[in-house]
């Protein structure tokens, strides 16, 4: 079992959940974020004046899969979140040791809605 979690600018959300979708991966947890990369953050106006702002709005997707469907998750990411810009953003993936559900506490791979 992998988790993956992606880094991707909001505007990239339905786009990547639409291709998470084509390939039959159906849960997975969003968060509202803010960090900065390359793109070192933006400038807002306030009050008239330009006031920089080091910490950019993003959203972390939490996903876990089995070994199966890992590799075809990160394109998924990949192909919907991908505009060819700096703040595109980031995907890492690890090894999950367990998972339970609490509800009926199937482990691990019982436990994912993915499995064959």
């Amino acid at each position: 079992m992998y988790m993956i979690d992606a880094v991707i600018r909001p505007g990239a959300l339905d786009d990547v959940m639409e291709k998470l979708h084509e390939v039959e991966i159906f849960g997975c947890t969003a968060v509202e974020t803010k960090g900065f990369g390359r793109q070192r953050g933006h400038c807002e106006r306030y009050r008239g004046g330009d006031l920089e702002v080091g910490f950019i709005p993003k959203i972390m997707l939490k996903i876990c899969v089995s070994e199966s469907f890992k590799d075809a998750c990160v394109k998924a990411i990949q192909e919907g979140a991908c505009n060819g810009n700096l703040g595109d953003g980031k995907i890492f993936v690890y090894k999950i040791e367990s998972v339970v559900r609490i509800r009926t506490g199937e482990r691990d791979h019982d436990a994912l809605h993915d499995t064959p």
